[in-house]
């Protein structure tokens, strides 16, 4: 159904541009569906509506979005500031990110510096290089989660754009990609859990999954990824297609608790009762329910493996 603008957004849409929901989603690095939560549960951002019905953002909300985003990667839960005016969700970046303004380390200089002169060659050279001296387990539980803050830190503070953020992804992904296929076919004895890894629809984030994914490989898993944003049924398909003992799913910092545990509870019930859900990742909010646990960080990796072994051991299923 078409609907007629107001006269109030005819105004507003001529004196000022605005963006569709896709455009905003490139722009701030915000996901369609977190808009849309965001937008229900606490009344921000407020979009026109086009004759088609269509959303469209004006450039101060587009503002507010992006000093949302850094807020949320600088650990700030959408309920404590989404709705708060542009002052005070100034004040809070600016002790967020005093907060983190510490001794430099040289590796993430390195990095930065290789981002801003947009070096591909020499910022794979040098990620491989941090990944050959600190070991794989090393550089995805430690090395990779410093870095990314850093960057994220750094393009809040307006001194990377998001084009280089992806950027980053993609070389980090190359580089610990091809360890954990070196790991794959090393001939290391490799035992059961089969891991399988995925991301929800409205999750297009990958590095907290590969970065995980390695922390499995070196347990000795075989494992088994999807990639980012895989429907929900889809992600049961490959689970039965795989005979996966373990669907390991990761939540970033922009994603709802709440979104993320329906689609858990959905993703439960397509499943059978041996394989179990396990969810990590930045997701504030995010707690162990029925049917899937929640590990809290890559360190929890390894006793949630020797557990599983356990149980299957004195089960006799292993």
């Amino acid at each position: 159904m078409k609907v007629d603008l107001s006269m109030t957004d005819v105004e507003v849409l001529e004196t000022s541009p605005a963006m569709t929901i896709g455009s905003v989603e490139r722009d701030c690095g915000l996901p369609k569906e977190t808009l849309r939560v965001w937008e229900r549960r606490y009344g921000f951002p407020n979009p026109l509506r086009d004759r088609n019905d269509e959303r469209l953002y004006p450039a101060e909300q587009v503002a507010t979005l992006r000093l949302l985003r850094r807020l949320v990667i600088a650990g700030h839960r959408p309920g404590q500031v989404v709705g708060l005016p542009d002052e005070e969700l100034l004040v809070l970046l600016a002790a967020s990110e005093a907060s983190v303004a510490q001794t430099r380390d040289p590796e993430v200089e390195l990095v930065l510096n290789l981002l801003r002169a947009h070096d591909a060659v020499g910022l794979r050279d040098g990620l491989s290089a941090m990944l050959l001296g600190a070991g794989l387990g090393t550089f995805a539980s430690v090395t990779g989660p410093k870095l990314v803050a850093a960057i994220g830190h750094a393009w809040s503070r307006g001194e990377l754009e998001i084009h280089q953020e992806h950027f980053f992804t993609e070389q980090f992904t190359t580089v610990l990609r091809s360890a954990i296929n070196a790991t794959q076919v090393a001939g290391l004895p490799r035992a059961d859990p089969r891991v399988l890894f995925g991301t929800f629809p409205q999750e297009p984030h990958a590095l907290g999954l590969i970065m995980a994914e390695a922390m499995f490989a070196l347990e000795g898993c075989l494992v088994i990824s999807l990639g980012v944003q895989t429907p929900i049924r889809e992600i049961a398909a490959a689970a039965r297609a795989h005979k996966a003992h373990i669907l390991a799913l990761s939540f970033s910092s922009i994603i709802p608790a709440a979104q993320a545990t329906s689609g858990l509870v959905e993703l439960r019930a397509l499943l059978p009762e041996q394989v179990e859900i396990w969810a990590g990742g930045a997701c504030a909010g995010l707690r162990p329910m029925p049917g899937f646990q929640v590990l809290n960080g890559l360190s929890d990796i390894n006793p949630a493996v020797s557990d599983w072994r356990a149980r299957k051991h004195r089960s006799g299923k292993i």
